[in-house]
């Protein structure tokens, strides 16, 4: 096998690395707060709160991320336009980074609600009517007593809806946004060597999901015991 080009063209994994960690962050953090604000939504007793969230995560779980992707693409891409974001030596197109970002947001927001719904789903109905009893208001039990407990049951399915991001983030290169994949495509091309930057990648990938699932597993742990509150 040839891995000679390692020497010269590591920065293309590394730097392609650091891109697809900065975007799944982005992605999880923005897609967690939509996701439970569909979830509260699609719960609602109130139809114009419900329909709308409902049909917004069949749309969204129903089509192909790619598909989602290249149309976000076509109606944002001339929106964000702006400098080259300079990473190491990736040079980003800014409009490419934002468009995609934004689509893997509103993506993963689809499948986090309903994460977020089961979770509520999860916990007894005598904690709301206990709440309810001590006088406290219904938005205030949602916020203080039904969501830090559905936290618990929900951390895992969310620990992989983040592991989901990160690879899913390489269909990015699509529109031209150079992260691990692309990066590693970027190698490909400059030296005509295919297998080995690919298991590369392959590699790298391994590493990072490997790493986030073993923490996920630490702190799933943590809540078991008590220990996060």
């Amino acid at each position: 096998m040839n891995w000679s080009f390692i020497p010269q063209y590591l920065p293309y994994f590394n730097d392609g690395l650091i891109m697809t960690l900065i975007i799944s962050i982005f992605v999880v953090f923005f897609g967690a707060i939509l996701g439970t604000i569909l979830a509260l939504g699609k719960i609602s007793r109130h139809w114009f709160f419900r329909w709308p969230a409902n049909i917004y995560i069949e749309v969204f779980r129903g089509t192909p991320m790619l598909v989602q992707i290249t149309i976000g693409f076509l109606l944002l891409g001339n929106v964000f336009k702006g400098s080259p974001l300079q990473l190491g030596i990736l040079s980003e197109p800014i409009n490419s980074v934002i468009a995609g970002i934004i689509i893997l947001v509103l993506n993963s927001g689809a499948y986090v609600a309903e994460i977020v719904r089961a979770g509520i789903s999860s916990i007894p109905k005598g904690q709301t009517e206990a709440a309810y009893s001590l006088g406290i208001k219904p938005t205030q039990t949602m916020l203080s007593v039904i969501l830090p407990q559905a936290i618990r049951n929900i951390l895992p399915a969310l620990g992989n809806e983040f592991v989901t991001i990160i690879k899913d983030s390489s269909l990015l290169s699509t529109i031209g946004v150079i992260e691990l994949y692309s990066g590693g495509q970027t190698v490909i091309s400059s030296t005509y060597i295919s297998l080995e930057p690919l298991l590369l990648v392959a590699g790298y990938y391994f590493v990072v999901t490997f790493v986030t699932t073993r923490l996920l597993a630490l702190l799933e742990k943590r809540y078991a015991k008590g220990l996060v509150k």
